[in-house]
C-alpha cells in the first residue's frame, strides 16, 4: 500500500447538508485530524496517523464512504481524465502490491434524497466514468482492475479503488479495505428497488436498513411497527415475508391494508395494551416526533413483562444538524443499551434525510443465528401462505401463538 512520511488525505461522502455534523463526529473520534477540502457532500481532512490507524473503526454515523486519498484529477475530457487517473503515482504502487481491486465510481449528491423524487444513485455520468477508466486500464497496466470491477461490488475484506465525481470534471481518486457491508458498494449506497406501488419512501428507508444492519429475522416472524401510516416501512416488511402489526391512528394505504399478513391497531402507541405487542419479537418506529419522544414511546414496549422484542429497527428524526452531536448521538446508544440491547449500530442511511437509523439486538451472537437458520427458510420467491385462525409463528423464545384477531 502506498505510504509515505507526509501527511495522509482521506476523504468522505456524506448526504448534502450534513457536513457538520460529520465534522463535529471526526473531531471527537479523530482529534488528529485536520480539515482540508470541502463541499457539499464531500469533505476532506489531512492526518499523520498510519494508514492502517487511519481506516480502523467503523465508518462514522454520517459517513456514507471513507477513503485514502491518491490524488486528484481535473480535466475536461472523459477520456483524457480516465487516462490521468492511471497516471497517479500512488495509485501505481497501490497495483503493484495488490493482485486485485475493485473499482468503485460514484458522483457526490446534487440535492437531498427524494428531493424533486430522486433518490441517490449511481448516475449516468458516474457509470460512463466508470467505463472509461476502465477501458483506459489496459494501456496503464491496471488489469487486474479490469478483471475485478464489472460487478462494482467488492469481497468481503477486498481493496477497492474509489473515484468520486466532486465536479463534472474534478475528480477524487483514493483506497479503502471493504470491511463491512456498505464498503463493498460504490459510494455506500446499498441497492434498493421501488415497487410499482411504492406507498411511501418509508420503504426504501426500511428495506435499505434491513440490508445495511443484516438483522437476523426469518420469513413469517412477526414485526411491530409503531407509527406505520401510511405503511411505507410495512410495505418493505411484508415484502419480505414478515408479518407486521401496524400501530397508528391514520390511516394505512389499500395495498398494505388488504394484505392478509398485516394487522392494524388504529390507535396510538401509548393507547394500546400491552399484550397486543406479545406476539412479535421485532420492533420498528419511524415516529414524526423528538429523538428522545420516540425512545420513551419504544422504551414503555421493550421493557414491558409482556413482550420479548429481540431486535429493532429505529429512525430519529432530527430537528436541525445543531442536534447531531456526538454526545446526543451516544446518549441514545446508551439508553437503548441500557433496555438489555448489547450491539446497537448507528447510521444515515442513502435515504434518510434529516434524521439516522438505530438498530439493535440483543447480542452480536444472534446475527450468527442467521446464517445458521438460512437452509431452512423459505426462497426469496415464496409467498407465504394467509395465516388461518390459529397460527404458530416459530422464535427462538419460547412459541407464542398471534392472536386470532390479529390478522384476517
Amino acid at each position: 500500500m502506498p505510504n509515505t512520511t507526509d501527511s495522509t488525505f482521506v476523504f468522505c461522502t456524506c448526504q448534502t447538508g450534513a457536513e457538520q455534523p460529520l465534522k463535529r463526529e471526526i473531531a471527537a473520534r479523530r482529534p488528529g485530524w485536520r480539515l482540508a477540502f470541502s463541499r457539499p457532500g464531500f469533505v476532506s481532512f489531512k492526518t499523520d496517523e498510519s494508514l492502517g490507524v487511519v481506516l480502523d473503526g467503523a465508518l462514522p454515523t454520517f459517513a456514507r464512504t471513507r477513503a485514502i486519498s491518491l490524488g486528484r484529477v481535473t480535466n475536461h475530457s472523459l477520456r483524457s481524465a480516465a487516462a490521468s487517473v492511471w497516471q497517479l503515482e500512488p495509485l501505481r504502487r497501490l497495483i503493484e502490491t495488490h493482485e486485485a481491486l475493485t473499482l468503485h465510481v460514484w458522483q457526490r449528491d446534487s440535492q437531498l434524497p427524494g428531493e424533486g423524487h430522486c433518490e441517490p444513485t449511481i448516475t449516468p455520468l458516474a457509470d460512463e466514468a466508470r467505463m472509461a477508466i476502465l477501458n483506459a486500464a489496459a494501456d496503464a497496466g491496471g488489469d487486474n482492475v479490469v478483471a475485478n470491477s464489472r460487478g462494482a461490488v467488492a469481497p468481503s475484506a477486498g481493496i477497492v479503488l474509489d473515484v468520486v465525481l466532486v465536479e463534472p470534471n474534478q475528480w477524487y481518486v483514493g483506497w479503502h479495505r471493504a470491511t463491512s457491508r456498505v464498503e463493498r458498494w460504490p459510494g455506500g449506497i446499498l441497492p434498493v428497488a421501488a415497487p410499482d406501488q411504492m406507498v411511501s419512501r418509508a420503504y426504501l428507508k426500511m428495506e435499505e436498513a434491513l440490508k445495511w444492519s443484516g438483522l437476523p429475522a426469518a420469513r413469517g416472524d412477526v414485526w411491530v411497527e409503531l407509527g406505520c401510516a401510511p405503511g411505507g416501512a410495512s410495505q418493505a416488511l411484508l415484502s419480505r415475508g414478515y408479518q407486521v402489526i401496524g400501530i397508528d391512528p391514520a390511516e394505512v394505504d389499500e395495498p398494505v391494508a388488504s394484505d392478509p399478513q398485516f394487522a392494524h391497531i388504529r390507535k396510538r402507541a401509548a393507547d394500546v395494551r400491552r399484550v397486543e405487542f406479545a406476539p412479535a419479537n421485532w420492533l420498528a418506529a419511524d415516529l414524526n416526533v423528538a429523538p428522545q419522544y420516540t425512545l420513551d414511546s419504544v422504551e414503555d414496549v421493550v421493557q414491558h413483562p409482556s413482550t420479548s422484542i429481540r431486535g429493532m429497527v429505529l429512525t430519529l428524526k432530527l430537528a436541525s444538524w445543531d442536534v447531531a452531536t456526538p454526545e446526543k448521538l451516544g446518549e441514545y446508544i446508551e439508553r437503548v443499551k441500557s433496555w438489555g440491547f448489547r450491539d446497537v449500530r448507528l447510521r444515515q442511511l442513502v435515504h434518510n434525510r434529516h434524521e439516522v437509523c438505530l438498530v439493535a439486538l440483543h447480542s452480536r451472537g444472534q446475527r450468527r443465528m442467521k446464517r445458521s437458520r438460512k437452509r431452512s427458510v423459505l426462497p426469496d420467491d415464496a409467498k407465504p401462505a394467509p395465516m388461518s385462525d390459529e397460527t404458530e409463528i416459530r422464535f427462538d423464545a419460547p412459541t407464542k401463538i398471534v392472536p386470532r384477531h390479529h390478522f384476517r
